[in-house]
């Protein structure tokens, strides 16, 4: 369970922890703004010398318009990427969300992809809970409980939907996880790539061993999570619930 005491000051909200994927992001996007902001000054320092008129004044209005704009853009690439601290329940059994968002989908289905045919796994299903990620959502994602990455598949996209829907789950790019817990539990987790997003990015590889809430990905822009728990767990959720990724019980262990 993490031990940081949490932050609530202004600070925390308006300048929140970045995670590293969005640094470059965000950069980006300050030098795009800061093209502008070089024409506001060069213009204004003008009309300050008397170089300038009135046509001078009103092109100053427009390029103070498109910075603050792109300012807040820039602002807002940044805040896509936040990575706050989470606070796991201290219950050790529970299965935890791995998303930010909104359950859009729970179903009862076999293991995705190639996933399902691995030896143990051929013709059992399990109750999915799939977690919509809009792109107000922080989109880093955390483990579900502690365990180790047996296997990672990634699935090139062949079309693009809006990942809320069903068939996203085997049309969009994604990439899928099977996961062992300590007590030698099996399940699955897939990202799903959104109409958006079209990025998955993992950062973690086979054989790796996390904590539960450990980050382990994130994907850009609107986006999925799906999470096949164990055999024999029901969810403890319905669809519509807004979930906290490291926070929020899926289900427990048996």
């Amino acid at each position: 369970m993490n031990e940081e005491k949490p932050d609530f000051s202004n600070k925390a909200y308006l300048l929140p922890h970045i995670n590293r994927e969005g640094i470059r992001f965000g950069v980006i996007a300050l030098c795009v703004a800061a093209l502008p902001v070089a024409g506001l000054v060069a213009t204004l320092a003008a009309c300050a010398c008397g170089r300038a008129g009135f046509a001078a004044l009103c092109w100053a209005s427009v390029l103070a318009a498109l910075s603050a704009l792109l300012l807040l853009l820039a602002y807002g690439t940044f805040l896509f990427f936040r990575d706050p601290v989470r606070y796991p329940p201290d219950d050790e059994k529970a299965i935890l969300s791995p998303a930010d968002g909104r359950v859009c989908l729970i179903q009862e289905r076999e293991l995705p992809d190639s996933l399902g045919g691995l030896p143990g796994h051929e013709g059992r299903r399990h109750w999915c809970v799939s977690v919509f990620m809009s792109v107000f959502n922080v989109h880093v994602n955390r483990m579900p409980t502690a365990g180790e990455i047996l296997k990672i598949e990634y699935i090139a996209a062949k079309k693009f939907f809006n990942a809320s829907l069903d068939k996203a789950s085997k049309e969009n790019e994604r990439c899928n996880y099977l996961v062992r817990t300590p007590d030698g539990t099996e399940y699955g987790v897939t990202q799903i790539a959104g109409l958006v997003a079209r990025r998955i990015v993992p950062q973690v590889v086979e054989g790796q061993r996390l904590e539960r809430a450990e980050r382990f990905g994130l994907i850009r822009f609107g986006s999925r999570l799906d999470v096949y728990l164990p055999e024999g767990v029901k969810p403890a959720v319905r669809i519509g619930q807004v979930m906290v990724a490291g926070e929020t019980i899926l289900g427990r262990l048996a």
